[in-house]
């Protein structure tokens, strides 16, 4: 599934709050554990850190999930 989440005039979100915040994990915990078995890419490049820095234009994948960062301000 295709979805985007709007920073809304942030510079950025972790990259665990986002897969929270975005419903494609139910919480931090869960988020951060699928983040540290590989499970999560940004950019089409597995990503390991749990607090990586996700920026406007930024895609993030995990499952069917693929999460485009956009700014509407």
């Amino acid at each position: 599934m295709n979805h985007e989440f709007d920073l809304s005039g942030q510079d950025f979100i972790e990259l665990c709050n986002l897969l929270k915040v975005s419903g494609a994990c139910q919480t931090g915990g869960h988020a951060k554990l699928e983040i540290s078995e590989g499970l999560v890419k940004v950019d089409g490049a597995q990503e390991l850190r749990k607090r990586c820095k996700i920026r406007v234009n930024q895609v993030v994948e995990y499952e069917d999930f693929k999460i485009k960062v956009i700014d509407t301000k």
